[in-house]
């Protein structure tokens, strides 16, 4: 019976269907097979793609039709075809592209040819960027993705043998096929409509979002692109030839990266003369992870605008030991295409280098001309001018909309709706749309997955009643308590809108001298005051930014101290506003911000002898507020705190390290501080008023994801400033609040890039305590310093050799954070270094408080020392100084991830 069904399957997978067309195989002359390459119906962007067997097969109509085959590298081919009923073979034979080279590529001592071509592709880049003001387009992509790689596989033996029930394999490429229809809009709205998908790992749906990005642009995924502007700081470019096709010469240009690496291409670029548009490409680069990335797109004319018609993703790399490659294959056919009226009329541009214009153009020429008039006036404009005419023209769209009131702030606008047939999808649908064949291993694949499914169809059918039983037992599994949940954790989803998460106490366990082991406990019911509504984008139920009440407690069972301590608080949020209440006892790192985490500090205690975190106890009360109004373009964060504040010791008991260290011992709980002969206080109580604002000082960049506003990164310097009141005030009714002093603190932080992964980044603030006329240790500016040779968190806010709190300040403070990265400066100008994924680094952060002694450390850092394993880390050296005296000289292996 099983090998009836697979039998049966298989037919149906390759059963002629009644539709009609042409279908055949690429090859070479040598009889090898072409994969990948692109068959494009002439007028039209219909087409299809060989898969990696070289078959192609492309659905037709009734009807006369010019079909172009496409090869990089290869003479295109025309051939004509009257399709009638019934499918046709046509198998096609491809010579070798032979290549003309120009005069002028023979004489001595002149400029390669390449880089007058690229001076003038690069010109009217912008323009073919802007040439198409809307499309919709569907979108074909097969995706074949393989683990080649899994150390410690031991670790997670259970989740692969499950793995491997829907069909994943080490070794054997996992196939998502997906079809989409994709609208665009000028400048940048892409809206995407997942119309099917389907795997050989199961019914999930996968949204394979292929890369939209355009090499007219600048940048591509924050590569710098062949036509961008600043192209030749980065690119050396070789002529290589020029032939012709269907009636257009297309030169050859490679692409020679001065320093290749990540941020870079290098390859090959086909370019039209003329038009100076892409004919076709194939470029490679490498990711900030260390994954290869190599890149084939293959351009057809749509309405007289060249389209990229066949694109081809291959990724491979390494990262935290796991090895893999994927390949994608995107096929496009373009309709609803709406050109630019302002483009539809063709330009010549004149390479001043080579020729000069017959008119050049005045500021007063450009300056408020429209863009469509100018060019139907002038047909003939320099590269320079060109690309003034073309900064005029976008000055003039930005202005407009302003005007209209569109938000001109938005970089990039994406919505994804999953057709709610997406995954259900048949055959006879999948036939008709995909335009690249299945491979005989694939549909091997495709039979086996829906064997088991419909096996496991017939074992539960056997059976209904169970197969209701455990219907309803999964419903009430998420509601029913069982007591391995209270070592595990769980949330327990009790409606749609309402759901209690229990957090497992195995998460948290921590020690310190202080309060000896601890574990820390957590419970949370979370209550949404609106019903679900189901996201189009994904198959789960996800909610409408609508307001919700969370109701929550954290406690802590301190050994040591033979204790539980706890806090208690309800939480309202609604769109970008919270407003929490809170309160309990909890005991507290003297610094808020903890700059050394509690797991960190537990290993430090335990295995070195040495106790970094401070604490102080904290009965409190506190009304908080965060709020991010004006489109979130300003965060705000408010609070007002009563709290008793207690200082802690360490316990005699509690004193029990794993390692005892004769050059190391426990220090008390009491900081030292350079300000105070003792930064011990009493016990007093505390009522303080907190307020921070924060925002960009220019227009910031926003990228819409289905309606979700995120901004873009470090686009402008971000101001924050805040103000702390510490209010003294004497009453019978409750208890007096003994601090009274005014704080305040103004902050500048900024990241942009240099070059190529090349940045500066830094963080400057200044602050000064205005009234300190009752001011405890716990109300001090204290500082992120660092005393372990481990160095985590964000490089530019953290100091690498600063005592904790020995220049904690009650009076003022200016502290400075510069951080350059580089990527090339000593040794990552050998390149097999910089392949690598090294990057090179040098800090410095100073601090000036009235006992600090302008403290200054200026640092030197490899980033990514392990790639393809482990390439968060880095190795720092760091000096030490004091007055501008040099002080010692310290190592930090260091990490961006953070620890808690």
């Amino acid at each position: 019976m099983k090998y009836l069904l697979t039998f049966l399957l298989t037919l149906c997978l390759i059963q002629f269907s009644t539709a009609q067309g042409i279908r055949g195989t690429i090859k070479t002359t040598k009889g090898e097979v072409l994969p990948y390459a692109a068959i494009v119906v002439k007028g039209t962007s219909n087409g299809a793609v060989t898969n990696a067997e070289g078959r192609y097969e492309i659905p037709l109509k009734p009807g006369k039709y010019a079909i172009v085959f496409q090869y990089l590298g290869f003479q295109a081919q025309e051939k004509t075809v009257e399709i009638g009923s019934g499918w046709q073979t046509i198998d096609v034979t491809m010579e070798e592209q032979a290549f003309r080279l120009q005069e002028v590529q023979a004489r001595q001592g002149k400029e390669d040819p390449a880089y007058s071509i690229m001076r003038r592709a690069i010109a009217k880049a912008k323009y073919h960027e802007l040439q198409v003001m809307s499309y919709t387009a569907r979108a074909y992509t097969k995706t074949s993705f393989t683990v080649t790689d899994l150390p410690m596989q031991f670790m997670y033996r259970k989740q692969l043998k499950e793995a491997e029930k829907d069909g994943f394999k080490i070794g054997v490429p996992m196939l998502y096929e997906s079809v989409s229809e994709v609208t665009f809009r000028q400048p940048n709205t892409y809206r995407h409509r997942l119309m099917a998908t389907r795997s050989s790992m199961g019914d999930n749906v996968s949204v394979n979002d292929y890369f939209l990005s355009s090499f007219y642009r600048p940048e591509v995924n924050n590569a710098v692109s062949p036509l961008s502007p600043k192209a030749f700081a980065y690119y050396k470019f070789e002529y290589q030839g020029t032939f012709s096709e269907r009636g257009i010469d297309v030169s050859k240009i490679a692409v020679k990266p001065r320093a290749y690496g990540e941020g870079v291409f290098r390859g090959t670029i086909f370019i039209i003369e003329d038009t100076w548009a892409i004919h076709s490409l194939q470029l490679e680069t490498r990711n900030p992870l260390g994954f290869d990335i190599k890149i084939r797109q293959v351009y057809s004319p749509v309405q007289n605008v060249w389209l990229p018609v066949n694109q081809r993703y291959n990724l491979e790399g390494k990262i935290m030991g796991a090895a893999g490659n994927a390949q994608f294959v995107i096929s496009q056919t373009f309709s609803k295409l709406q050109v630019n009226p302002a483009f539809v009329e063709e330009v010549k541009i004149i390479d001043e280098k080579v020729e000069k214009p017959a008119v050049r153009l005045s500021n007063k020429d450009i300056k408020g001309q429209k863009l469509e008039d100018k060019i139907a006036r002038q047909k003939e404009y320099s590269a320079k001018d060109f690309k003034k005419l073309l900064k005029e023209y976008e000055k003039q769209e930005y202005q407009a909309k302003k005007e209209r009131n569109e938000e001109v702030e938005v970089a990039r606008n994406d919505s994804t709706v999953i057709d709610s047939l997406a995954s259900k999808r048949g055959n006879a649908f999948w036939d008709s749309l995909r335009t690249v064949p299945l491979t005989s291993a694939e549909i091997k694949s495709y039979v086996k997955r829906d064997s088991l499914q419909i096996v496991r169809k017939i074992e539960v059918q056997k059976d209904s009643t169970k197969a209701v039983k455990d219907s309803t037992r999964k419903q009430r599994s998420s509601k029913t308590f069982k007591p391995g949940q209270i070592i595990s954790g769980n949330t327990w989803t009790f409606s749609p809108r309402t759901a209690l998460t229990w957090a497992s106490p195995l998460e948290k366990i921590y020690y310190n001298t202080v309060e000896g082991y601890t574990v820390d406990l957590g419970l949370r019911l979370r209550y949404h005051l609106r019903k679900p509504q189901k996201d189009s984008t994904r198959r789960r139920v996800t909610y409408k930014p609508t307001p919700d009440l969370t109701v929550g407690g954290a406690g802590r069972y301190e050994f040591g101290m033979k204790r539980f301590i706890g806090t208690g608080g309800i939480t309202y949020n609604y769109k970008t506003t919270n407003v929490s209440l809170t309160g309990g006892r909890w005991v507290n790192q003297f610094n808020p911000n903890e700059p050394i985490s509690p797991f960190l500090n537990s290993l430090t205690s335990l295995l070195f002898e040495r106790n970094f975190a401070k604490f102080y106890q904290r009965d409190f009360l506190r009304l908080g507020v965060a709020a991010q109004p004006f489109k979130s373009r300003i965060n705000v964060t408010g609070s007002l705190e009563y709290a008793e504040r207690t200082e802690l010791a360490n316990y005699r008991e509690n004193l029990k390290p794993w390692i005892n260290w004769n050059q190391y011992s426990f220090t008390p709980n009491r900081p030292t501080n350079a300000e105070l002969v003792s930064a011990g206080f009493p016990e007093n109580q505390a009522l303080i008023f907190n307020i921070a604002v924060s925002g960009k000082l220019a227009a910031t960049k926003y990228r819409i994801r289905n309606g979700r506003r995120v901004a873009s990164r470090n686009n402008s310097p971000e101001l924050t400033l805040n103000y702390r009141k510490g209010i003294p005030f004497q009453s019978g009714v409750v208890e007096a609040s003994d601090v009274d002093y005014d704080f305040l603190q103004a902050g500048l932080s900024h990241s942009f890039e240099t070059g190529i992964r090349s940045r500066l980044s830094y963080n400057v603030s200044a602050g000064a305590f205005l009234n300190d006329k009752a001011v405890f240790f716990p109300d001090f500016k204290h500082f992120q310093g660092n005393e372990f040779f481990l160095q985590q968190g964000d490089p530019t806010a953290i100091f690498r050799m600063l005592p904790y709190y020995q220049y904690s300040t009650g009076k003022r403070f200016v502290e400075g954070h510069v951080l350059m990265e580089y990527r090339k400066f000593l040794i990552t100008q050998l390149t097999l270094v910089r392949l690598t994924g090294l990057k090179e680094n040098l800090f410095v952060h100073y601090l000036g408080t009235p006992s600090s002694r302008n403290y200054t450390e200026v640092g030197y850092a490899l980033d990514g020392l392990i790639p393809g394993i482990f390439p968060f880390f880095r190795i720092e050296v760091i000096s030490q100084w004091q007055d501008w005296q040099y002080q010692k000289l310290g190592f930090r292996i260091g990490t961006t991830l953070k620890f808690r």
